[in-house]
């Protein structure tokens, strides 16, 4: 085997769209390889892309870089799906999302600018309690199936995947030559040469149910919690029901009080839940990889002028955020403008 090119380390959500933004800019497959010790089909509390609710939300941070990033993989995902066709774990739905404080103004008035069906919810239709909500058209994600599929895409491109665990982020450059982007996520916190202790998880755990009655998202999003209710695409009506937000929490164990918690949260949020028996098909926690200060997209030259670009910390954003982020993160090694 040849060299490669390119090498990217990681292969959750960060990594392939990382992979399908080298394509798009016109590398070819073979140039690229993805180094991972988990791939899409995996289960592991530390591979933590299957476990997301997966779909685009409106409570990602209000920086200016996070928002051209949802903004970039809103309107560009649509390739993505047009790339593995119809069923592949990706498609639009209703959405309608409740919070309990006012959010960013700069932020509500860019969202108007692109998201789909956009409407502000009047006051006197807001759930008790709740002081802002909107509806629009959003994409939801059946994470697993998603995954599965856009590997299955690079593969059929000529993308290599090899299933390796690298202790140090020097092992990643295969070719003297070849440029490393870091999609490592919450592994960017052990990894030698990178030990980025801005990292850390944020726990979730989740209860999906079978009810094809549902085909719309329904959030709330509260200072210290957030409930979801996320529909799955392809999946025969399953749906995500969440969740929890906890900081520094690496448990994947779940718990019985936390399932009856979003039953009940999730049921008072969306009351038709309850029109038909639920049927729970698996109750999982995830971790969502956070890092102080965003998401790092920089390019860094390490000795011996090998080129090194990081991509990762997107948190609980990573499908909604991360085409954006992977257009960035290319972006950097090809010298052109960037098109956020």
């Amino acid at each position: 085997m040849e060299d490669p090119d390119f090498v990217i380390l990681g292969a959750g959500v960060i990594g392939l769209y990382t992979a399908f933004s080298l394509l798009e800019k016109g590398a070819s497959g073979k140039q690229i390889t993805v180094i991972a010790k988990y791939h899409p089909g995996d289960q592991s509390i530390n591979y933590t892309s299957p476990w997301a609710g997966g779909n685009f939300s409106c409570i990602s941070p209000d920086d200016e870089h996070t928002l051209s990033y949802d903004k970039y993989t809103y309107t560009n995902v649509i390739k993505i799906q047009e790339a593995l066709g119809k069923n592949c774990g990706l498609d639009n739905a209703p959405t309608t999302e409740f919070w309990d404080f006012i959010p960013n103004e700069a932020k509500i008035s860019l969202l108007k600018t692109y998201l789909k069906d956009f409407t502000i919810i009047q006051n006197e239709e807001l759930p008790m309690g709740a002081k802002f909500g909107v509806r629009y058209t959003t994409w939801n994600f059946n994470c697993p199936t998603f995954l599965k599929n856009l590997k299955a895409y690079l593969m059929m491109k000529g993308v290599i995947f090899l299933r390796k665990h690298l202790d140090h982020i020097d092992e990643a450059f295969l070719g003297p030559n070849c440029v490393v982007f870091n999609c490592t996520g919450l592994g960017a916190q052990s990894l030698g040469g990178v030990h980025d202790t801005k990292v850390y998880p944020i726990r979730g755990q989740v209860v999906v149910v079978k009810a094809p009655h549902i085909y719309e998202n329904r959030l709330r999003w509260g200072t210290d919690y957030a409930t979801y209710i996320i529909p799955r695409p392809n999946s025969k009506g399953h749906l995500v029901l969440g969740g929890f937000v906890q900081k520094n929490n690496w448990s994947g164990d779940t718990f019985d009080e936390e399932s009856e918690d979003i039953l009940k949260r999730a049921t008072e949020l969306l009351p038709k839940l309850n029109e038909k028996p639920l049927e729970i098909i698996r109750v999982a926690a995830g971790l969502r990889p956070y890092r102080d200060g965003g998401a790092k997209i920089e390019k860094e030259i390490l000795p011996g002028n090998r080129i090194l670009i990081h991509n990762y910390g997107a948190g609980g954003y990573g499908y909604q955020a991360g085409l954006g982020m992977a257009d960035k993160a290319t972006s950097l090694y090809f010298k052109l403008n960037s098109k956020l």
